[in-house]
């Protein structure tokens, strides 16, 4: 890998952009990640095009999700802040 030299100034700024990058990717992707399982399953079944069965198995496999057993429907109850970069 070659070696790369940049300015402080230019490392520094490219830095800050990552980081709020990286704040503004956490908190949106937590965002998508919120709604009650209860939910999600009867926007399914709104739309008339899966079976009971799929419906069932759907909510089964969503309650029993690692990501629903760590965080449950808690993504956005907490404040966001925004930190300065």
């Amino acid at each position: 890998m070659a070696k790369i030299t940049i300015p402080r100034t230019e490392y520094q700024a490219l830095k800050k952009q990552a980081m709020a990058f990286r704040f503004f990717a956490e908190r949106f992707f937590e965002s998508l990640l919120n709604d009650p399982v209860s939910q999600v399953v009867d926007d399914f079944r709104k739309t008339d095009l899966y079976t009971a069965e799929f419906l069932a198995d759907l909510e089964d496999g969503l309650l029993s999700s690692s990501w629903h057993k760590q965080y449950g429907n808690t993504a956005n109850k907490r404040k966001i802040k925004a930190k300065n970069y």
